[in-house]
């Protein structure tokens, strides 16, 4: 069985977290969900755990970053394409999101960008042909 991985974001609204993951193309598992916390299913193996203030706070003794203030972690996932990482940035940006807080990457063999939720958190989204990222790395080996 592969390894599933839950993220746990505190959020203030819950309701406008729901809806900006949900029109990322997240889907809300209610068997995890109530009126503190939602379960938005990214893959079959991501899942974003959007949490109230209060609940968050259930599980640790520390103070909550605000995202917008100090970068607390920056998520990453990936795409199948260009197009693909262009689409997930747009919806973000469409749902109430903001494009880009962090400059644009294109290595030719690697594409990413960035959006930013609305408390603050940013998720990137990057794309990679394997086989000519492969040939980049043992030609900067070489060199």
């Amino acid at each position: 069985m592969p390894k599933l991985v839950f993220i746990n974001l505190p959020v203030v609204d819950l309701d406008r977290a729901n809806a900006f993951y949900e029109a990322i193309g997240a889907v809300k598992n209610p068997q995890f969900s109530d009126h503190t916390a939602t379960c938005m299913v990214i893959s079959e193996t991501i899942h974003a755990m959007l949490l109230t203030h209060d609940k968050f706070r259930q599980f640790t003794p520390r103070k909550i970053a605000d995202a917008r203030e100090t970068t607390e972690v920056l998520i990453c996932l990936s795409a199948d394409s260009r197009e693909e990482v262009d689409s997930m940035v747009a919806k973000a940006s469409a749902a109430g999101g903001r494009a880009d807080p962090g400059p644009k990457q294109d290595h030719g063999f690697m594409y990413g960008r960035s959006f930013e939720d609305p408390d603050g958190h940013i998720w990137e989204v990057m794309w990679m042909d394997m086989e000519a990222a492969k040939t980049a790395m043992a030609q900067m080996a070489n060199a």
